[in-house]
């Protein structure tokens, strides 16, 4: 199993992240040298080499362990520089898909999937030569958390939407890349997350529900957004990076 540890949420380095991984895994990890600019250019700059670093793996079924969601966009843009063309399975309280005109806090964390399915491709898509994927084959699992912008935007969109338990009956036809933001899990099981929610699924729902994707043998990849503060219980943090990691080695 190849992993890839791309150390940032956003532009902010993580360096205790390599450490909540299991001593045996020896990851490729992808430094950043950032530019000036603003936010969206330093993402690129993450964001570009870890589009590479996925590509020289694709045919491997690598594992990205990031930050923050924003790294699923170089995810399937590395895998398209190959010729592989996935959907995206979306674990997430959030939507994640607000856009730079609807969001209150501009944070671009929380815009991921829509650029994916087509917003705005000139603000960081075009760099890293992300082509849009159809709403349809985009799938939102276990979201509770939703913006009175995001819920107008998915009521009207085409991306498919599912509890955590029934995610296998709602899968996009093709290949997979299988995203999961820790925050899908409930609050109180995880403590520390940036964005914490409750009334959600428990670790062990999670990883069960990430094994049932992973079984239908169509996933080319596993995105792993850390989205905890590094305060949070370093052993609740290693043990879900290391039961999502068993799970996630299929080959």
């Amino acid at each position: 199993m190849t992993v890839i540890l791309v150390p940032y949420h956003l532009d902010e380095h993580l360096p205790g992240l390599r450490a909540l991984l299991p001593a045996a895994v020896e990851p490729t990890t992808v430094n950043a040298d950032f530019r000036e600019g603003d936010v969206w250019s330093r993402l690129g700059d993450v964001g570009v080499r870890t589009a590479q670093a996925v590509a020289e793996t694709a045919h491997g079924n690598p594992v990205i362990v990031s930050g923050d969601c924003s790294t699923s966009m170089a995810v399937l843009a590395g895998l398209q520089r190959t010729g592989i063309d996935a959907g995206i399975v979306w674990f997430d309280a959030h939507g994640d898909v607000q856009t730079v005109e609807t969001s209150a806090s501009g944070y671009p964390g929380g815009m991921p999937l829509r650029i994916i399915t087509g917003y705005r491709p000139e603000l960081i898509a075009e760099r890293l030569g992300l082509k849009a994927i159809a709403e349809d084959r985009a799938l939102l699992v276990g979201a509770r958390d939703l913006d009175p912008p995001e819920i107008a935007y998915l009521g009207e969109a085409k991306i498919r939407q599912s509890k955590i338990e029934d995610v296998a009956e709602h899968l996009p036809p093709g290949p997979l890349v299988l995203h999961i933001d820790a925050d899908v899990i409930d609050s109180d099981q995880m403590p520390g997350l940036r964005y914490p929610v409750g009334c959600g699924p428990s670790v062990e729902d999670v990883v069960a529900a990430a094994g049932r994707v992973l079984a239908t043998g169509r996933v080319v990849a596993v995105d792993i957004a850390c989205t905890w503060f590094d305060e949070a219980p370093e052993w609740t943090r290693a043990s879900l990076l290391s039961a999502l990691l068993a799970e996630a080695a299929w080959t």
